[in-house]
């Protein structure tokens, strides 16, 4: 069994490597924009799993993941060229989900920017419903004890 640091050296090697082949030795026409942002071992040595980002709509996103499941033997065998270990493990190709994340988070973030101009909208030129200050402070104590004496209080 293989420690996690040789584990994370491969899985950093293999990211490289795939990239590279990609820009280099693919040339698919269905392969779009795509980016290797990760990519994971098992610590058997035996699985990666390689996570990519593909610019473009839906359908670009299925040519290159087509694209890149049809070129998996080429890259499978250049990074067991490259990285010259004992047995060259399989690759998985799992679309990223970190920049369909951080658009739904810029979403959410807009909504609540837009919220908060409305209510400072309202707002501007608005009075307090009571007292600006409603908490009691020490002072006060003495003004309450009296008004109950004379009965006024509760």
């Amino acid at each position: 069994m293989a420690d996690n640091a040789r584990a994370r050296k491969l899985a950093d090697r293999i990211q490289v490597v795939v990239a590279e082949t990609l820009d280099r030795r693919i040339k698919d026409p269905r392969l779009g924009f795509v980016t290797i942002t990760d990519a994971r071992v098992t610590g058997d040595l035996r699985e990666a799993t390689v996570f990519y980002t593909v610019y473009g709509d839906e359908e670009e996103r299925a040519a290159s993941a087509a694209a890149l499941e049809s070129a998996k033997g080429i890259l499978r065998t250049e990074v067991g060229r490259q990285t010259g270990v004992r047995f060259t493990p399989t690759l998985a190709f799992v679309p990223d989900a970190l920049p369909d994340n951080a658009r739904t988070i810029e979403d959410l973030l807009d909504k609540a920017r837009a919220k908060d101009a409305e209510v400072r909208q309202v707002s501007t030129g608005k009075t307090y419903a009571g007292e600006a200050d409603p908490y009691r402070k020490p002072g006060d104590e003495d003004d309450a004890e009296a008004d109950d004496e004379d009965g006024v209080g509760a």
